[in-house]
């Protein structure tokens, strides 16, 4: 039997990815991509020609079974995202939760991911966090909002950015506009940013600036 590798993947900058990461994506005998165009970008760069195959959040369910059965057959797996951890607001956790009820080693490696930079570089407490990924779009969302005032705790979110002037509306409306936020965007890459301030200084930031590309918001905890 053998075992899947959980691989991380730059985030932007491709010199992120570990030597190991690349060791393991050369071994294996099945890549399992998010998106395989994506994917074969990075493959091509550095020279691996390991055969990948489809594996998103709308195939998931249908492909975790014949995955596991290709792993108890002996072959051995490298599950990959289009960038960062995977499982981390990615597919990925399915896939996990299958092969440890099969009996099946998983063997994750540390690595790029997007949350861990924008928390350190926003200067808010991070003693104590939490991550709340993507907010919800629609049902729920003033639900969470609600009970997110009352965090102490640092948080954590992820948003496109097209949807980011709503948000940080949402949190001047809801955490108060004098809450403390750190908007990371484009991390690693050539345009990076850090914006810091309180919600209502960071929304009228982006509202003259509309933002573009990968966007972590870091959110201070009730009273800190």
């Amino acid at each position: 039997m053998s075992r899947l590798y959980i691989v991380p993947t730059p985030i932007g900058n491709l010199k992120d990815i570990t030597l190991r990461a690349l060791d393991v994506l050369r071994e294996v005998d099945l890549i399992l991509a998010e998106d395989t165009r994506t994917s074969g970008k990075l493959l091509k760069h550095f020279e691996i020609s390991t055969h990948m195959q489809s594996h998103h959040m709308h195939n998931e369910h249908k492909t975790v079974e014949t995955i596991i059965q290709k792993l108890k057959a002996g072959t051995t797996v490298a599950l990959i995202s289009d960038a960062g951890t995977p499982a981390i607001s990615d597919p990925g956790f399915l896939l996990s939760r299958a092969c440890i009820e099969n009996g099946i080693e998983i063997e994750c490696l540390p690595g790029a991911t997007a949350f861990v930079p924008a928390l350190v570089n926003s200067g808010l407490p991070n003693d104590k966090f939490v991550f709340e990924g993507f907010l919800p779009v629609k049902k729920g969302r003033q639900t969470r909002l609600l009970l997110l005032a009352e965090e102490t705790r640092t948080m954590i979110f992820y948003e496109s950015p097209h949807k980011l002037i709503k948000t940080l509306g949402h949190f001047c409306e809801y955490l108060g506009e004098d809450r403390q936020v750190s908007v990371s965007r484009e991390l690693t890459k050539l345009y990076e940013e850090t914006i810091r301030g309180t919600a209502k200084e960071v929304l009228e930031y982006y509202i003259n600036k509309p933002p573009k590309g990968e966007i972590v918001v870091v959110v201070a905890g009730k009273n800190n």
